[in-house]
């Protein structure tokens, strides 16, 4: 893979000194993980973000054990023998039918300005084009691309070259867990308790019920919502004895002072009964119990249950916004 030859934007004459070469494995994780961190300043990246953070090394290399054939699907830059920026693609399909295939790039910000963006770009959409034939997915595969409201480099390239911003989500930090305001009583009949395994079907059905209008959204198989539990700190709503909600709230492995609020949930006829609000204090008064220190949680900007209301009544504020953006796949 070398995408320094032929005529296109990234060719030699146009891009002297840089060398796209494919991922090579373990050897490659430290100089990734310094580029995610000389991006940092230029980019306003928050480190404890759920979202998006500054990986380390070996975060890094466990990312890129999940990707398909990762020789194939990630590429580094190299300017005069070192890595400078690297590439990412990855694929799945929405619950609408949607394949999306999503491309996520870093550069370092001395090396920006020079097209080297660009080329990085075009590289992921022509190994897309690739892989949407392979897949046989052409007629309903598109682009994907992400970028923080803070990166002004990322987005105004995805803008100038067609991408559209589809949806954001925010991100919310509580910065004190031991500041957390008094409950309130809970509708006669209604308890809070921990989710034991026999109620984690019901718990993840919750959840996945509520993204059923959520078009943009991964499919997410029972089996995937085992594979990640850590329900130490998970918390249904009982009313009698059907599942009125669920809290599902864990500590965060690479960093136990942080907890994150992955979930919350109410089945649609028992919400503005206060549920919401119990559940997650009972679930961030857990994670301060198990040793967190602040909470995050992130939520889409348009989100009609007016949660991001909610997150901001127990002290939550807004850390930074995450666009997604999207662009069809040219025939």
């Amino acid at each position: 893979m070398d995408v320094n030859s032929g005529s296109g934007p990234a060719s030699r004459e146009r891009l002297p000194g840089y060398v796209f070469r494919p991922y090579r494995g373990h050897d490659d994780h430290d100089a990734m993980a310094g580029v995610r961190l000389g991006c940092a300043q230029r980019d306003r990246a928050d480190a404890r973000s759920v979202v998006e953070g500054i990986p380390t090394a070996a975060e890094i290399a466990e990312a890129s054990a999940k990707l398909d054939d990762p020789s194939q699907n990630q590429v580094l830059v190299e300017h005069n023998g070192g890595v400078v920026g690297y590439s990412t693609i990855r694929w799945w399909q929405e619950r609408d039918g949607t394949w999306l295939y999503l491309h996520r790039g870093y550069l370092l910000p001395e090396h920006r300005g020079q097209g080297i963006g660009s080329a990085m770009l075009n590289w992921a959409e022509s190994r897309i084009r690739q892989l949407v034939q392979q897949h046989g997915t052409t007629q309903t595969a598109v682009f994907g691309a992400n970028a923080m409201a803070s990166e002004q480099d990322a987005t105004a390239l995805l803008l100038e070259t067609g991408y559209r911003r589809v949806f954001s989500l925010v991100e919310l930090e509580l910065a004190d867990l031991r500041q957390l305001p008094d409950g309130k009583p809970l509708p006669a009949g209604i308890r809070i308790d921990a989710v034991d395994p026999s109620n984690y079907r019901a718990a993840w059905k919750t959840v996945v019920d509520s993204y059923a209008d959520a078009a943009s959204t991964q499919k997410w198989t029972f089996e995937s919502f085992l594979a990640t539990a850590d329900p130490t700190c998970w918390r249904a709503a009982w009313d009698g004895g059907s599942m009125a909600g669920v809290a599902l709230c864990s500590i965060r492995r690479h960093d136990p002072t942080v907890g994150e609020v992955e979930e919350l949930s109410i089945w649609a006829e028992s919400r503005r009964l206060g549920l919401g609000r119990a559940l997650l204090l009972d679930g961030l008064r857990c994670l301060r119990k198990h040793g967190a220190k602040t909470a995050r949680l992130y939520t889409g900007t348009a989100n009609p249950q007016r949660s991001y209301d909610l997150y901001e009544s127990v002290g939550f504020r807004r850390q930074n916004e995450y666009a997604r953006y999207r662009k069809p796949v040219a025939a």
